[in-house]
C-alpha cells in the first residue's frame, strides 16, 4: 500500500467524526474516526432523532439485523427529544459485559466506520485509547466488521492489540488482560468470540496496526515483543493535542504549573527509523514545512489533529470552534498541559475558552459524579470481586472504595466534558448542563492560518491543500 503523506488526527469524543474522516479520506489522506465513546455518540445521536437518517442507513447493512434492531428501538426518537430533557442513560462498561453494552458498542463502531467508509475509496482508520478497556474488544470487533484499514493507539503500551487483530482476522476468539488496581496477581481476562455475536460467515480483514508512541524505546520494544505485528508508529512529541506522555523522571512543573519536558523526552528519529516501519511524526507538525521536514527525517509523514478538529467538517460545536478561530485570529488563543485533570494520569492539553471547563468558575459549579464511566479505574474488593471507582466521582465514594483523596486534586470528567464538546452534553435533572472541555495541541494558537482569504472559517480540504502546498 503506498502511504498518503497525511493522517488526520483522531481526536476527542466524536469530533473526528465520520463526515471529517470521509472529507479528509476523498481527499486523499487517512481519514481517522475517534473511537472514544461511539455507544455514547451513537445513542445520543439517535435520540436527537438521527438527522439525515444516516445511522438508520448504516443499521440497514449492519450483519445481525436484530442485534441493529435492538440498538435501534432502545435509543432512536422520533423527531428528536424535547430541548432540556436528559439523555438515555447507555449500559456501563463492565469487564464481562452486560450483553446489551456489549452488543451497543459493535453497532456503534460498524456505524461510525460505515459511514466513514461509504461512498468511496478512501482509507479509513479509528483510533482508540489503550488506557480505555473496557470496551476494547467489542470496538475492534464492529470496525473490522465495516471494514476499517487501520487501527491507531496510544496513552498506554498496546502490546496485545497486534495479536488480538490477527485473531480477530481469523475470526477466533480474543482475550485482552484487565489491569486491575491491588490485584492479588490472579489476571482478569476480558474475551470476546466475533462468532458468538456476529454469525459464522465472517470475513474480517486484519486493518494495519500503527502504535503512537513518543519514544524510540517504546517503538522497539512493541515492534519486536508485541503480541502480532505493528505496522508503522505515529511518533506524538510534548506539543500534541489531547494525550502526552508525562516526561521522563520525577514531575516538575513550570511558573505556569505545566510539565517540564527536556531532552530525555525527545525521541530519537533515528532508532525509530531503522526499525524499518512507516512512521508519521505529529505535536505541531501543521504546515507545509513541517511535512517536509519529517519526510526528510525518512518519515513516510505527518499526523495533524488540531487542525481538522476546527474544520467545518468536525464535531465540535460550531460555537466553540468559532470562539476559537476568532481568538486565534486576535493573538489571545492559549493551551494549557494540566498535568492533574485526565484520569488516566497523562498529562492533558486543554484549550482555554471562557465558558467551558478550563474557566475555573465553571469547574467549580460541576457536581462531582461519573456515569459515563469511560475512565474508571477497576480495583479488587475485599471480596475478591472486582469494583470500578474514578478520582472524578464524588470524592467520598472515592475514598470509601479504597482510592486516596489526593487522587481526586484537579481532576474533571472529561468523559462528560468531550461529550459536551461535540454537543451531547449530558442535561441533569436540575437542568445544568455538562460544560464542556476542548482538547487542542499547541498549534491551535495558529488556526487562522488555514483561513481562505476572506472567510471566517475552512474546510478539511482547505487544511489538506495548505499541507501540501
Amino acid at each position: 500500500m503506498n502511504l498518503p503523506p497525511i493522517i488526520q488526527g483522531g481526536t476527542g469524543v466524536a469530533v473526528s467524526r465520520w463526515q471529517l474522516a470521509k472529507a479528509v479520506a476523498k481527499a486523499g489522506q487517512i481519514g481517522v474516526v475517534s473511537g472514544t465513546a461511539l455507544d455514547c455518540v451513537i445513542a445520543r445521536n439517535l435520540q436527537q432523532g438521527d438527522l439525515g437518517g444516516h445511522i438508520r442507513r448504516a443499521l440497514a447493512h449492519f450483519p445481525v439485523k436484530e442485534m441493529a434492531g435492538r440498538v435501534y428501538e432502545r435509543f432512536f426518537v422520533e423527531g428528536g427529544r424535547a430541548k432540556g430533557d436528559p439523555y438515555k442513560a447507555v449500559p456501563v462498561h463492565l469487564w464481562d459485559g452486560p450483553k446489551a453494552a456489549v452488543e451497543l458498542i459493535i453497532v456503534a463502531n460498524f456505524v461510525e466506520v460505515f459511514l466513514a467508509r461509504e461512498g468511496h475509496n478512501g482509507l479509513i482508520g479509528v483510533n482508540y485509547l489503550e488506557k480505555i478497556q473496557l470496551p476494547t474488544l467489542p470496538s475492534l470487533v464492529g470496525a473490522m466488521a465495516a471494514g476499517v484499514q487501520f487501527v491507531m493507539m496510544g496513552v498506554g503500551i498496546p502490546r496485545a492489540i497486534p495479536g488480538i487483530l490477527d485473531r480477530l482476522s481469523q475470526s477466533q476468539e480474543v482475550e485482552l488482560r484487565l489491569d486491575v488496581e491491588g490485584a492479588d496477581g490472579t489476571p482478569v481476562v476480558m474475551r470476546i468470540d466475533p462468532k458468538q455475536w456476529l454469525g459464522s460467515n465472517l470475513d474480517l480483514v486484519r486493518p494495519r496496526f500503527f502504535a503512537i508512541v513518543s519514544s524510540s524505546s517504546l517503538a522497539m520494544t512493541l515492534a519486536r515483543k508485541a503480541s502480532g505485528r505493528v505496522d508503522g508508529f505515529i511518533v506524538e512529541g510534548a506539543r500534541a493535542g489531547g494525550h502526552n506522555a508525562p516526561p521522563r523522571g520525577p514531575l516538575k512543573l513550570d511558573d505556569t504549573g505545566q510539565p517540564v519536558y527536556g531532552d530525555r523526552d525527545q525521541p530519537n528519529i533515528a532508532q525509530i527509523r531503522d526499525l524499518g516501519l512507516p512512521f508519521y511524526m505529529a505535536g505541531q507538525y501543521g504546515t507545509s514545512d513541517k511535512l517536509r521536514q519529517a519526510l526528510a527525517m525518512g518519515a513516510a509523514g505527518v499526523q495533524v489533529g488540531t487542525a481538522f478538529a476546527f474544520c467545518e467538517e468536525s464535531g465540535m460545536r460550531e460555537d466553540l470552534r468559532k470562539a476559537a478561530i476568532k481568538a486565534s485570529r486576535e493573538g489571545t488563543l492559549s493551551v494549557h498541559t494540566d498535568p492533574l485533570v485526565s484520569l488516566t494520569g497523562f498529562p492533558f492539553k486543554v484549550l482555554q475558552l471562557e465558558g467551558t471547563l478550563s474557566d475555573s468558575g465553571v469547574y467549580d459549579k460541576r457536581e462531582r459524579l461519573c456515569d459515563l464511566g469511560l475512565l474508571r479505574h477497576c480495583y479488587r474488593r475485599e471480596d475478591g470481586n472486582i469494583g470500578y471507582r474514578c478520582p472524578a466521582e464524588p470524592i467520598a465514594d472515592y475514598v470509601q472504595k479504597g482510592g486516596k483523596e489526593e487522587d481526586t486534586v484537579g481532576k474533571a470528567c472529561i468523559c462528560n466534558g468531550l461529550a459536551a464538546t461535540a454537543g451531547f452534553g449530558q442535561v441533569r435533572q436540575s437542568g445544568f448542563a455538562e460544560p464542556a472541555i476542548v482538547a487542542a495541541g499547541d498549534d491551535a494558537v495558529h488556526l487562522a492560518d488555514y483561513l481562505p482569504e476572506g472567510k471566517d472559517t475552512y474546510t478539511a480540504a482547505d487544511v489538506v491543500q495548505f499541507l501540501l502546498s
